[in-house]
């Protein structure tokens, strides 16, 4: 997986993925959601995220209250501890890692908390969302992060331009 490329391509494209996405706003298809489910399926198909992580080496996911009380059940740790050894409070009072890359990510890009990992992993890139227009600010944030994201806003520019 060459995210150089990836990354180079989402700056490129930038503005057009904006304007794209933008233009879902403002007149979304009647068929928006059928597209984009099917759209993330397709990309999905291609792309294996077992060969990237990208997300989970730069990007730090939120955690809510419910998934620091799921995390440390699991871990076997009070709240507290999980929370001082783990999380910090940025700017927006929100609960994020205190390190990247990701301290549950393994050697061969799997999670070692996979199944109870935080809701914002699991959502991640969030290209199966219904009304995909409401969170356009942080689609283009993901294309220049996640190459699924970027294939998924190139190839819904694809199958919406195609049907005009």
């Amino acid at each position: 997986m060459d995210l150089e490329f990836y990354k180079k391509q989402g700056l490129l494209k930038n503005k057009e993925h904006q304007k794209f996405l933008e233009s879902l706003k403002k007149k979304p298809p009647r068929n928006l959601d059928y597209l984009v489910q099917e759209t993330h399926e397709e990309v999905f198909e291609k792309i294996d995220c077992l060969q990237c992580a990208n997300c989970c080496k730069t990007t730090g996911p939120l955690f809510t209250e419910k998934d620091i009380e799921r995390i440390a059940k699991h871990l076997k740790m009070k709240l507290s501890d999980f929370e001082a050894k783990f999380l910090q409070t940025d700017e927006d009072q929100d609960k994020v890692l205190q390190n990247l890359p990701c301290w549950f990510l393994n050697q061969d890009n799997t999670c070692s908390i996979y199944d109870v990992r935080p809701k914002a992993c699991r959502e991640f890139p969030h290209t199966d969302r219904k009304k995909i227009y409401q969170i356009n600010h942080l689609t283009i944030k993901n294309t220049l992060i996640c190459p699924a994201a970027f294939e998924f806003v190139e190839r819904m520019q694809d199958k919406i331009n195609k049907s005009k």
